[in-house]
């Protein structure tokens, strides 16, 4: 079978691996998705839901969970179903001959009937094809406004993890593990004034430190507050 041509602009971050993620409140979500990309996995644990507001790691979980299979040898797939609604039902078609798929903002297709009689086929075919199904969306499967009862029973038999934010200090030690992975030493004190003077979600914080990288490396500057005012502007 050939590989599926997926549409142009989906595209895996490479600083999207579980050795980038802090977890958090979401250690157990972490775990059990990274047991989800062992080799041995049984269908018992082959279906994971992930279910919170935007910005606590859904994503950056599901795109992990790709990379480890790439690295892997296996074939993954992702899919940011919001971006790709326009392409239709069709894009379903075939998934089976992936080891892992991954569906991300679930939410964006349930009560379009065409979208849930595809997903039910598409999870009884990942179910009889022993593969793999991470799933991610912004409400839990019992308040997805799902009018397919049968794929609402096949969504209940996930397992079922809520991510939760980080808190202020959690924010800090992930981007402190993030900045370490790129070489960069950021203390306490400058994290802190991040915090207090940057944007509160994680993607817009990764965002300002790869930026003050690129800065750093340029300026040949550690990362100091003065230097931080300096580059942004505070």
């Amino acid at each position: 079978m050939k590989p599926i041509q997926l549409p142009l602009g989906v595209r895996l971050r490479d600083d999207a691996t579980f050795i980038n993620y802090y977890p958090g409140a979401n250690a157990a979500a972490l775990g059990y998705v990274e047991r989800l990309c062992e080799a041995d996995a049984g269908w018992t644990e082959s279906l994971i839901y992930l279910w919170g507001k935007d910005g606590v790691g859904r994503t950056h979980l599901l795109q992990a969970a790709c990379l480890r299979f790439e690295q892997m040898g296996e074939p993954a797939v992702y899919l940011p179903l919001a971006e790709l609604i326009g392409e239709g039902v069709k894009l379903l078609d075939n998934l089976e001959q992936y080891e892992l798929v991954c569906l991300d903002d679930l939410q964006a297709v349930v009560g379009k009937p065409e979208w849930e009689e595809a997903l039910f086929h598409l999870f009884n075919r990942l179910r009889d094809s022993g593969r793999r199904l991470l799933i991610a969306a912004s409400q839990s499967p019992r308040e997805l406004p799902v009018k397919l009862l049968d794929l609402k029973s096949r969504l209940t038999m996930a397992l079922v993890f809520q991510m939760r934010g980080l808190s202020d200090e959690d924010k800090l030690r992930a981007l402190q593990l993030r900045a370490s992975r790129r070489g960069l030493h950021l203390t306490d004190e400058v994290g802190h004034f991040i915090l207090t003077r940057g944007t509160r979600s994680m993607s817009a914080l990764f965002e300002l430190l790869e930026r003050l990288d690129q800065a750093s490396l340029q300026a040949q500057r550690k990362l100091t507050i003065p230097f931080l005012k300096e580059t942004l502007g505070w």
